[in-house]
């Protein structure tokens, strides 16, 4: 299983941090990696690639301000993300962790590589929001 972390001080307050990270119907206006977000229920939702590929996401924790958890799953991996927001003043200190298993065999050489990728994107798409 590949394991990557990213840690990062957001130039915005906790509460508006945390809105926009679990405003997931809204992604599609902020996410560059992403065509759309689905919301299925509270506890689901499906994030499309800009080519249409889909993962699925179902959300394991919540404590609102503090920790979100979910695991996810495409055809190609599965595994569990897990936020961590912490106030820092008027900045908001936000750390991801991902662990994913490969599904594919020749696949595994590159996932670590993608989610680091993925997860600058991810907090770079964030910062554009506050500065």
């Amino acid at each position: 299983m590949a394991v990557s972390n990213i840690k990062a001080l957001i130039p915005g307050e906790l509460h508006k941090v945390w809105e926009l990270v679990l405003d997931i119907e809204n992604y599609e206006a902020w996410r560059s990696d992403l065509s759309k977000a689905e919301v299925i229920s509270d506890k689901k939702f499906i994030e499309y690639t800009k080519e249409g590929y889909p993962t699925y996401f179902t959300i394991t924790l919540v404590e609102p301000y503090k920790r979100w958890k979910f695991d996810m799953e495409n055809s190609n991996m599965t595994g569990h993300w897990t936020g961590i927001f912490t106030a820092k003043g008027d900045k908001t200190e936000i750390e991801f962790t991902e662990q994913v298993k490969a599904k594919k065999w020749l696949l595994k050489p590159f996932v670590k590589s993608y989610l680091r990728k993925q997860q600058r994107e991810f907090v770079a798409d964030i910062m554009k929001n506050f500065l």
